[in-house]
């Protein structure tokens, strides 16, 4: 057995190396879901298989678990949060998931995350859930399987959650639900019962996608995105991928009668700022990878609301947006326009949900996964159960499978166990945004400058730079100096709805 410091050396010399073929899969994902003609989906199901197979191979090979054991211990790893320690910790968690799952299964995963997601893209557009039905049916078997494959204490859901937020299990998830479920509801309640209605209609008017882009890219920029290290392109569903150094990729998609595309933006270049944050020289290890999808969201989340759909930002934009769209913001003033982006109503589309209600829909998606792992719903009854919550929780039927169970892509590339990480990156955000403005100072002078640049230099010091060196938990403690909590959530909402709905 080599010494600590050469073992060490191997394990990274091979990590890198397996992650870089990972990398070229994200390429592969990119193009599917961007350039790729229909008819590709069935090669590029084998492609992204065999490099899933090879992957796992090569990372549950025996030799990992050797030089891993021969590090750890030693004084190489004796700072729990210098690198190696870091490394060491974060792979051998992984490893020992990944030995525990069959190649055969891991490259099947791969191989129904294409096919099903191209069902899915086929089903969507003809609102059909019965084209997609057996593809959900059998990820929901695969996943299973994994789930039993790798253990849990509690719940199968717990495995499957596991990997999007290390550590939280279900019964986590829904103790943080339940801190700020009766407060929402009720906010929520009596912004209805204001009698005030935002002017919404404004967003319908006539904005050319061309425009929309100019402006999107324009604010992207100015928040601090590199485009010279990362593209937007336009897909089916918005998304942002980080494939490695230098290379971040987001996506849109633009509505010529939709005032939308904008808040989608910046809500992936939230995501994008993080990947172009992460150190490169630790590409290929858990130094150089994000914590959790909770603090990805944080960051996408903080960006997307907390900056951009404040006064302050908009007071910067607003002449922009007005030049960029002439016709349309013609005739609007900033304090309709601010209204109308900050509207708050029960929704359809979680996507265009707004800050409030956007938690109820992760709240229905959260117990409907749930009841699926635990075999308490069934594929066919996913419709129904979906329709049902959304009357119970919304008040709306939805009109067509479309906007209904089908306006996801998740389930159909296998992330189960994700949508509960997009409500904990809202209470991350607005926890870390309150401590960014007592730390800061008067971030709303700024912005309303156009400088946005302090923020991202705040968050590239305290989340960025660390990856996987604290847990979500841990880091949130370090930079604000206390737990999770839903109370800035809920002040940021309760100031908001002040502002606009006198409650």
């Amino acid at each position: 057995m080599p010494d600590a410091k050469v073992a060490y050396d191997e394990l990274i010399t091979t990590i890198r190396e397996i992650n870089l073929l990972g990398s070229v899969d994200s390429v592969l994902g990119w193009d599917e879901r961007v350039m790729m003609p229909p008819k590709g989906a069935e090669h590029r199901a084998n492609q992204s298989s065999l490099i899933a197979r090879i992957t796992h191979q090569q990372f549950t090979a025996p030799r990992v678990g050797e030089l891993l054991s021969a590090v750890e211990g030693t004084d190489l790893v004796r700072d729990p949060e210098s690198d190696a320690a870091v490394n060491v910790r974060e792979l051998r968690r992984s490893y020992d998931r990944a030995t525990k799952l069959p190649a055969s299964l891991v490259e099947e995963m791969s191989k129904t995350a294409v096919l099903g997601q191209q069902a899915w893209v086929e089903a969507r557009k003809k609102s059909d859930y019965a084209t997609f039905r057996p593809w959900l049916a059998k990820t929901l078997d695969l996943k299973k399987r994994e789930a039993e494959c790798v253990g849990y204490k509690a719940s199968p859901y717990d495995a499957l959650l596991d990997p999007f937020e290390p550590g939280d299990t279900a019964e986590d998830v829904r103790q943080v639900f339940a801190s700020f479920r009766e407060p929402l509801v009720d906010l929520v309640r009596r912004i209805g019962e204001s009698g005030k209605r935002a002017p919404i209609e404004l967003f319908d008017r006539h904005f050319p996608a061309a425009a929309q882009e100019a402006l999107s890219r324009d604010a992207a920029a100015r928040i601090g995105f590199d485009f010279d290290a990362g593209r937007l392109d336009v897909s089916v569903h918005p998304f942002c991928s980080h494939l490695g150094p230098g290379d971040v990729r987001m996506t849109t998609r633009y509505s010529e009668g939709k005032f939308g595309a904008f808040f989608g933006v910046l809500h992936e270049t939230g995501h994008g700022l993080y990947g172009q944050g992460q150190p490169a020289e630790h590409f290929g290890t858990p130094r150089g990878e994000y914590i959790s999808l909770g603090i990805h969201e944080s960051q996408s989340r903080m960006w997307e609301n907390l900056v951009g759909r404040s006064r302050a930002f908009w007071e910067f934009f607003f002449p922009r947006a007005k030049e960029t769209f002439p016709t349309a913001l013609r005739d609007v003033s900033l304090d309709q326009w601010l209204f109308a982006q900050n509207d708050i109503r029960p929704s359809l589309i979680r996507v265009e949900a707004d800050e409030a209600t956007y938690n109820l829909h992760i709240l229905l998606r959260f117990e409907i996964e749930q009841a699926m792992v635990a075999g308490e719903l069934g594929v066919d009854d996913v419709p129904g159960a979906w329709d049902e919550r959304m009357r119970q929780y919304f008040g709306l039927t939805p009109p067509d499978a479309a906007r209904g169970v089908l306006q996801d892509i998740h389930w159909s590339g296998g992330a189960i166990g994700y949508f509960p990480t997009y409500t904990l990156g809202n209470l991350y955000a607005a926890q870390f945004f309150e401590q960014a403005r007592t730390d800061l100072g008067d971030l709303d002078a700024q912005f309303a400058r156009g400088e946005f640049l302090p923020l991202l230099g705040w968050l590239r010091e305290h989340i960025h730079r660390h990856g996987k060196r604290y847990t979500a938990r841990q880091l949130v403690r370090k930079v604000t100096g206390r737990d999770l909590s839903a109370e800035p959530l809920m002040r940021h909402l309760t100031r908001k709805a002040q502002e606009f709905y006198g409650v």
